[in-house]
C-alpha cells in the first residue's frame, strides 16, 4: 500500500485520519495524496440568488485555503512524500476519480456535517463505487501500527473475501490474525465460504490465523459481539466486507455494516 489517498475536510476526524495516513505512509515507505474537494457553484450575474451563491462560494474557497495553508505547513515537517490535490466539486464525485490509481483510501468515521451517530454517508456512498479498500478512522485514533493483532470479521460472503484479499498487505505485518465468525442464520445462496477457507487462503501467503467462533447471544447484536471480541484480543483494526445486502435494505432493516459504521471504536478496513 504505497499509494495512499486521504480525504481532506475540516471535520472532527481530520487530525485522526491525517495521523493514520502519515503512519501508513511511513511504514510502507509510501506516497500520500491529500485531496481537498470544495463544492461550490457560481450563479448567473445579476441574479440575486446567483450573487448569494457566489458569495458563499468565495467564503468556501477562503476557508479551504486557510485549511490548506495550515496543513501544508504541518506536512512540511513530516518525513513523508506527499502532494496536494485541490479540486472543485463534492468529495463523493472527486474521490472516485483518484481512487483507481491508489492502493488505499482513508476516510473519517463521522459525517463531515450533520449527526455523527449515523453511518457516514461519504463512506456508504464510496464503498460500493471504488475497488480500492477504504480505511475508516474514528476521531480518537491518534496513530496506526501494522504490528498489532488484526481482526477479520467473516460471514462467508464474497464481500468478506474481497476485504480479506484487499487487506493482505496489512495482515502480512500483523502480530496475530483472528478470523471472527458469529453464529447466525445464513442465506445459503450468498454465504458459502467457510472460515476454514479464509484461514487456508491466508496460510498460502504465510499468514497463520486463528478461527474464533462466537455465539450469538441475545440481546447483543452481531456488531456488538464483533467489537467486544476485538477489544478482548486487543485488536488494532477490523477487516470486513461492506453492505452484503443493498444499502436500502440495510438502512430499513438494519445491518452489521450500518451498525459498525454508526460510531466505530476501532479503524475499519472495508471493501465491497
Amino acid at each position: 500500500m504505497r499509494s495512499i489517498l486521504l480525504h481532506i475536510h475540516d471535520d472532527d476526524c481530520l487530525e485522526a485520519r491525517l495521523q493514520v495516513a502519515l503512519d501508513l505512509a511511513r511504514q510502507y515507505d509510501g506516497h500520500l495524496t491529500c485531496l481537498q474537494a470544495v463544492p461550490f457553484e457560481f450563479g448567473v450575474p445579476g441574479d440575486i440568488y446567483g450573487t448569494m451563491a457566489a458569495q458563499v462560494a468565495a467564503e468556501y474557497r477562503k476557508i479551504a485555503k486557510e485549511l490548506r495553508d495550515r496543513l501544508e505547513a504541518q506536512l512540511a515537517g513530516e518525513d513523508v512524500i506527499w502532494e496536494w490535490v485541490d479540486c472543485n466539486g463534492s468529495a463523493a464525485i472527486q474521490l472516485p476519480r483518484y481512487a483507481p490509481i491508489n492502493d488505499l483510501l482513508v476516510l473519517g468515521a463521522h459525517n463531515p456535517v450533520g449527526k455523527y451517530k449515523r453511518p457516514a454517508m461519504l463512506v456508504s456512498e464510496l464503498v460500493s463505487q471504488i475497488r480500492a479498500p477504504i480505511l475508516v478512522v474514528p476521531p480518537k485514533t491518534n496513530s496506526f501500527a501494522l504490528d498489532v493483532p488484526a481482526m477479520v470479521a467473516w460471514n462467508g460472503s464474497s464481500e468478506g473475501a474481497h476485504a480479506l484479499r484487499a487487506a493482505m498487505p496489512m495482515l502480512s505485518r500483523a502480530t496475530r490474525v483472528h478470523i471472527l465468525t458469529v453464529e447466525e442464520k445464513r442465506d445459503a445462496d450468498r454465504y458459502d465460504l467457510p472460515s476454514t477457507g479464509a484461514a487456508k487462503y491466508l496460510a498460502r501467503h504465510g499468514i497463520e490465523a486463528e478461527i474464533v467462533d462466537l455465539p450469538h447471544e441475545a440481546p447483543a447484536s452481531i456488531a456488538e459481539i464483533l467489537v467486544d471480541a476485538a477489544k478482548i484480543r486487543k485488536g488494532g483494526y477490523v477487516v470486513m466486507g461492506a453492505y452484503g445486502h443493498s444499502r436500502f435494505r440495510e438502512s430499513v432493516l438494519g445491518g452489521v455494516t450500518r451498525e459498525m459504521l454508526s460510531d466505530p471504536e476501532l479503524p475499519l478496513l472495508l471493501s465491497h
